[in-house]
């Protein structure tokens, strides 16, 4: 049974604890882009959901490898209504280190602007 709050959430206690940089964001209600680095298996996506439910923001999960240039569109459009609506978006995307350089650019733009917050996923030591 997935946590379906950060209370719930075993392990990481050092992000995820009381006044911890994971419990400040999700009390800030403002979600950052950030990369969650672990072996498969350790709650990375969980992880990210419960940080998009935190701060409210609508959860889109894409795989790096599994999605290319049009569906990234597609994200960013529905990020776009959503923000007229009120609510952001947390884009999750699985082994973000496979992302080419067409599917990085064609993100780039919308995450320095803010109009989504990107929650990357990797196996691979990202200071490489």
């Amino acid at each position: 049974m997935r946590p379906r709050t950060l209370d719930e959430f075993v392990g990481q206690a050092h992000l995820t604890g009381e006044g911890r940089l994971l419990r400040r964001i999700a009390a800030r209600r403002r979600l950052p882009s950030l990369i969650l680095w672990g072996p498969p298996g350790v709650g990375k996506t969980t992880l990210a959901k419960l940080l998009a439910s935190g701060t409210d923001s609508h959860f889109t999960m894409l795989s790096a490898t599994q999605s290319g240039v049009a569906e990234l569109r597609k994200v960013v459009e529905a990020a776009r209504q959503r923000r007229r609506m009120g609510q952001g978006t947390a884009l999750f995307i699985d082994e973000i280190h496979r992302f080419n350089k067409a599917q990085q650019d064609a993100l780039l733009p919308h995450v320095e602007s803010g109009l989504c917050a990107l929650l990357g996923a990797t196996t691979e030591n990202p200071s490489f």
